[in-house]
């Protein structure tokens, strides 16, 4: 499957290394991705651009990591009908809850599915499961990763 099924944006170049690991959840079960970097408050045009073009261009979910006042998540939820998740970053207020905070609050019609304060792993993980609905090569590989995961590996 090559075709791009992930976009993945965040705020600041800051918020890429910590978003590695949702990359590299991503490969391991076989879903392409790109990565953006655009601001909901600095460059709202490229965000509304980059989810166009990702949609265009084969994308099924976007993934979402931002922190402080973290309106990433909801901008590209308002644009799209895609499904968006929504990654918390610890960067403002302690442990992330300012982040977190702003994910979860959308109004209703604007729905971001949240994870944990920096759990771009579980992103990964959400999105396959939302992709495995679909394509059932991803389903197998989810089946085989929750398989390694009760045998402790």
């Amino acid at each position: 499957m090559d075709e791009i099924k992930v976009l993945i944006i965040t705020g600041s170049e800051h918020d890429l290394p910590k978003m590695e690991d949702c990359r590299e959840m991503l490969d391991s079960l076989g879903i392409s991705c790109v990565t953006v970097v655009a601001s909901a408050h600095r460059a709202p045009g490229k965000v509304f651009d980059s989810v166009k073009e990702a949609a265009e261009g084969g994308a099924e979910v976007v993934i979402a990591a931002a922190g402080m006042s973290a309106a990433l998540p909801g901008v590209i939820a308002a644009q799209t009908n895609l499904p968006v998740i929504g990654v918390p970053l610890d960067g403002g207020f302690p442990c992330g809850l300012d982040s977190l905070l702003s994910i979860v609050q959308m109004p209703t019609g604007i729905p971001v599915a949240a994870v944990a304060v920096g759990g771009a792993k579980n992103a990964a993980v959400l999105a396959a499961r939302i992709l495995a609905l679909k394509y059932p090569e991803i389903r197998e590989n989810l089946e085989e990763y929750r398989r390694k995961l009760a045998e402790g590996s």
